[in-house]
């Protein structure tokens, strides 16, 4: 058995006593029953994401303290073509992955083109390139062996292309590694579900399903090797069990922890509490297509008068998330930050009555089987129950309910958003663009066709003027705010739970700023 096998084992092995974890090695207890996959070009979950910068690299990455500045990451420097529709990226010499094969113009094209042909969740992102499945190959080029030309035919600036190129989707992985493994014409997407060819701090030594994800130190990333051997992020379910690791000092880090567990933890010696600010929003979302009444704008008028936004807040998550009642969170050019919706159940009733909603609608209703997401839907089922309206809960595993978002088997569902990069665009593409259908949108997952704010969402993009493209995306945010199937209840605060010896820790505003590799213990 190999060593990391040995230290896993161990550590999964029930808790008998006290005993700090190997110095070696980091263990983050966390829920990971939301892992669909570990490749950059489908995986779309937290778990996921918050694992891709550690072992993955894109040719540029946002700044880990200020998100909007772009930096260098496989590209050493950049030039943006004369019409402004392209750009040229010098590769950094000398860069290798975890396989130690070298980073190619080859590797840059293979992945943005898999993930792009793959259409997997997330493909959307570089769908704003005006790249699909037909036209992606033209629009990456080999220069030569240093350099790679990135080209769109989309309306939309080289700033625009610089903050897609830092989503998740955009890592590079090691063609060389993927290519070999690939099976009926999946480009090894089947392979890299459990799986890492990049070229970032770690790699994945093993990941078992609903256990854990061991990281293994790459020693030749070019970024510089991490502090630590090995990261182990394990599955606890519980948050109580999870309270229960960190105090004892068998996890040294703790995320997803409920509210009371966070209140006891701050008067513990030996643990430190983290509150940093997220670009989270949470949302109900409402399939449109099941049935006449959840189709019904009233409807979704109505259930924005059903939720105690401030209850919920204040009362259930007691400082781990703040009202927040449009798509864009703040700390992104044009965020709202008015709340013009509070509990109102006789409003509520009144609405539904008027549109000949009747009493006695049952709605089936997914949720994730883990706190907060129970806790809150239990409140939306009292508020909701209160205006006639019967939500069918049912708890599943986090991974399930995403497939059944994804494949319109639900009628309503508790989501939450993260952006996929540095743009008010990554929040307005998922809820304010569906043409037809054929784009892998939340406005999608909703059956909402919305062709003409479809048009209002390419008209922002284009603008180049900070000051009148954040107009228009209030505007935006304005209307989904009024009539939309969805209703933004949320802006998360994630409250991350250290031990004292912890140190380098570095978590930033989107999810996938979540870096291990200057961790020590």
């Amino acid at each position: 058995m190999a060593a990391g096998s040995l230290v896993l084992t161990a550590l999964l092995a029930p808790v008998v006593a006290l005993a700090d974890t190997p110095p070696n090695v980091l263990v983050v207890a966390q829920s990971i029953d939301d892992a669909v996959s570990f490749d950059p070009a489908e995986g779309f979950e937290l778990t996921t994401v918050q694992a891709f910068n550690n072992l993955y690299q894109r040719l540029v990455q946002p700044n880990r303290e200020d998100g909007t500045k772009i930096e260098p990451a496989l590209a050493s420097s950049w030039e943006i073509g004369a019409d402004g529709r392209s750009i040229t990226f010098a590769l950094k010499p000398g860069a290798t992955f975890a396989s130690g094969n070298p980073v190619r113009p080859e590797d840059v094209i293979f992945s943005f083109a898999r993930a792009v042909k793959l259409n997997k969740a997330p493909a959307f992102i570089l769908n704003e390139l005006g790249w699909t499945a037909n036209s992606v190959d033209a629009g990456i080029a080999k220069v030569d062996d240093a350099h790679v030309k990135v080209s769109w035919t989309a309306d939309v600036g080289p700033a625009f292309v610089l903050a897609i190129l830092t989503a998740p989707i955009a890592s590079v992985v090691d063609e060389a590694t993927v290519a070999p493994n690939a099976a009926n014409d999946d480009f090894g997407n089947g392979w890299l579900k459990t799986r890492s060819a990049g070229s970032g701090a770690f790699a994945i030594q093993a990941y078992t399903p609903h256990e854990a994800l061991v990281l293994a130190a790459n020693a030749k990333a070019p970024g510089g090797a991490p502090k630590l051997q090995t990261v182990i992020v394990r599955n606890v379910p519980d948050a109580a069990a999870r309270r229960l690791l960190i105090e004892q000092g068998d996890a040294d880090v703790a995320r997803g922890l409920g509210a009371d567990q966070i209140t006891a933890l701050k008067q513990k010696q030996g643990v430190q509490v983290l509150a940093i600010p997220s670009a989270r929003t949470d949302y109900l979302l409402i399939n449109t297509k099941v049935n006449a009444s959840l189709g019904n704008p009233a409807f979704w008028e109505a259930a924005r008068y059903l939720v105690d936004y401030q209850g919920i807040a204040d009362n259930l998550l007691q400082g781990q998330s703040e009202v927040h009642q449009a798509f864009l969170p703040e700390g992104f050019p044009g965020a709202l930050k008015d709340t013009p919706f509070k509990l109102d159940v006789a409003k509520a009733k009144k609405i539904l009555t008027d549109a000949g909603i009747a009493e006695g609608l049952t709605v089936r209703f997914p949720v994730f089987n883990e706190a907060p997401f129970l806790q809150i839907a239990q409140s939306l089922q009292s508020t909701f129950g209160q205006a006639g309206i019967k939500l069918d809960i049912q708890p599943g595993v986090p991974s399930d309910i995403y497939a059944k978002g994804r494949s319109g088997d639900y009628e309503f569902t508790l989501r939450y958003w993260i952006p996929d990069y540095f743009d008010p665009h990554s929040n307005a593409s998922a809820f304010a663009i569906n043409r037809d259908n054929s784009a892998n949108t939340v406005a999608k997952q909703a059956g909402w066709v919305i062709p003409d704010l479809s048009d209002e969402t390419a008209a922002a993009v284009k603008e180049q003027d900070p000051a009148k493209r954040a107009a228009l995306y209030e505007a935006l945010q304005r209307k989904l705010q009024q009539s939309s199937p969805f209703v933004f209840m949320l802006q998360g605060k994630d409250q991350v739970v250290l031990r004292d010896g912890v140190k380098g820790y570095v978590q930033g505003l989107n999810a996938d700023q979540v870096y291990y590799d200057m961790v020590s213990k």
